[in-house]
């Protein structure tokens, strides 16, 4: 088990998106969040207060988490210096990047020499077999995008938790490393070697009874030129009975790639459905999740009305909207 509760570290990100797995401790495991920590340049602030590493752990804190989860998911050398001093100071360090802590001899070194444990929530602690394709007991929801970045993680989070305060039987399955750090168990599938991707998706989510909803995160995106393999690797193993696409509406192309532009609503679905129906011919869509973040609420409302109109939908936005006409296209599945 991580230590918890966590000094959340930032390092010299620029922008919110690459911080994502901060703000997700920040809001989902709100007491668990003691501080931040900040490099020089860093554009991103999470309405915590900035501490010492020594500082933290006068508050409590147990663990340095790395929050932010850069394109590639490598851990720049210029923020060993502040992990060391938080290994100094008393604190474990958590990471979800793909290099492990216990491949920087620095940090490693210094753990040993302190008695403190690196966490590499990113490392496969098994082996996955490959995807069986066998239909499986239970139902099983996946919430789907048109980039990374915009909501999967809340989005399922969200759905899961009103399920369950609807009285219906659902876990949330996590598959990214924010997911796992707040779930306590999951698996980090953008780390599986691509034979076996569906097939960590089917471990992932066994057979159920037959009321049961596995909520699975998604990652990545089918339009993304990247990470739409672990997308489409995740979509046929996890054999969604609903999907759910989550979308920004203020985003018009990839994150951090500007020559290749989003796609429609329309679109997006019409891809996922057909890619989902290899696995499960029964697949459809459920809903679709807004981030309005940086939308005003009334511009917000709006959207969600135009859409819910325009495709027979319930759309919501996790944090702001109450997600009972959802709940209920699920129960009726």
């Amino acid at each position: 088990m991580i230590p918890r509760p966590y000094h959340l570290f930032l390092g010299d990100v620029a922008d919110e998106p690459h911080a994502k797995t901060a703000f997700g401790i920040r809001d989902w495991l709100p007491d668990e969040a003691v501080g931040q920590a900040r490099l020089p340049g860093c554009g991103v602030d999470l309405g915590l207060d900035e501490l010492t590493p020594a500082e933290a752990v006068a508050r409590g804190a147990r663990s340095m988490l790395i929050g932010v989860a850069p394109v590639g998911g490598q851990l720049p050398p210029a923020w060993v210096p502040s992990l060391l001093a938080a290994l100094e100071a008393g604190l474990d360090l958590v990471s979800g990047l793909h290099t492990r802590l216990a491949d920087i001899p620095e940090l490693a070194a210094a753990a040993a020499r302190l008695d403190r444990r690196l966490h590499d929530v990113r490392r496969p602690d098994r082996e996955f077999p490959v995807a069986s394709g066998r239909k499986r007991s239970g139902k099983r929801l996946l919430t789907v995008g048109t980039d990374c970045a915009l909501g999967k993680k809340y989005a399922a989070l969200a759905i899961a938790r009103a399920l369950r305060a609807a009285g219906i039987a659902a876990d949330f399955r996590a598959t990214g490393q924010t997911g796992i750090m707040i779930a306590g168990q999951g698996v980090a599938i953008d780390a599986v070697v691509a034979d076996f991707i569906a097939g960590a998706a089917e471990t992932l989510s066994p057979d159920a009874a037959d009321d049961h909803w596995d909520v699975i995160e998604g990652q990545g995106a089918l339009f993304h030129p990247a990470y739409a393999g672990v997308t489409l690797g995740l979509l046929h193993g996890s054999q969604p009975d609903a999907l759910v696409l989550c979308h920004d509406p203020l985003r018009t192309t990839v994150s951090a790639y500007p020559d290749y532009p989003l796609p429609s609503l329309a679109t997006a679905m019409e891809r996922y459905v057909e890619a989902a129906r290899l696995t499960n011919p029964a697949a459809r869509f459920v809903g679709v999740s807004f981030n309005t973040s940086r939308m005003q609420p009334q511009a917000a409302a709006d959207l969600m009305a135009q859409v819910e109109a325009e495709h027979g939908l319930p759309c919501f936005d996790p944090l702001r909207s109450d997600l009972g006409a959802l709940v209920e296209r699920v129960r009726a599945l």
